[in-house]
């Protein structure tokens, strides 16, 4: 389990800490709303009150053993570059900022910004799924419980084929493709006979909590790799 803070509850952060929390980790979330808090308390691990871009409420918190935090601030400059710097001035290596425009985008990452989100372009949703485990790429909500999932190849099935790992029956997702890496190549319907390579990545559609759970061997494997 890991911890998150997201500092700013607005539609795409109250997405991110939703999802985060549906996943088993531990979130903190921190709004000035006080009925965005109140929204968000039953999905997440604390709620707190509070100005995300102070570093005595973030410490508070506990942002302080934080593995990451998310900064959705609306459409505030100066709230995200505020609130990105005490996270980083409390050890959080690792803070994704939502952003407004390529300005925006490029003041943050000039101040560390892991990554930045534009909210038109990838969904809280996706953005948590890619956070929250190392192995996947890319993660696309199609309905009520049914999602497409881009996940490298972890170790322990590499040099094997389809046939032999059987997703459908041992897992509950369906292989749609392959893409390869090495010459972004994405082929449909992969071949159930071609072993798997370090280079490939997969791409599965199945129900969101089978899907979760090949995110977790797959993350187990990109940190036990050097």
């Amino acid at each position: 389990m890991k911890r998150f803070v997201i500092v700013g509850l607005g539609n795409f952060g109250s997405s991110v800490a939703e999802a985060l929390y549906s996943r088993g980790h531990d979130v903190v979330a921190v709004d000035v709303d006080e009925q965005a808090v109140d929204d968000i308390a039953p999905h997440c691990s604390r709620a707190a009150v509070g100005d995300g871009r102070e570093v005595e409420m973030l410490d508070e918190v506990g942002a302080d053993g934080a593995d990451a935090a998310v900064v959705s601030t609306g459409d505030d400059l100066t709230a995200s570059i505020l609130a990105t710097m005490a996270l980083k001035d409390l050890g959080v290596d690792t803070v994704y900022v939502k952003v407004i425009s390529d300005n925006h985008a490029r003041i943050m990452r000039q101040l560390g910004a892991a990554e930045t989100v534009f909210p038109e372009r990838e969904s809280g949703f996706n953005l948590a799924s890619r956070i929250s485990e190392k192995g996947v790429l890319n993660y696309v909500r199609m309905g009520r419980n049914l999602s497409v999932q881009e996940l490298v190849v972890p170790e322990m099935w590499q040099d094997h084929t389809l046939r032999e790992l059987q997703m459908r029956s041992e897992f509950g997702v369906s292989v749609v493709g392959i893409h390869d890496t090495r010459t972004d190549e994405m082929i449909t319907p992969p071949d159930p006979d071609e072993p798997l390579e370090r280079t490939d990545t997969l791409i599965l559609a199945g129900p969101d909590e089978a899907l979760s759970g090949l995110a977790e061997i797959a993350s187990e494997t990109a940190e036990e790799s050097p």
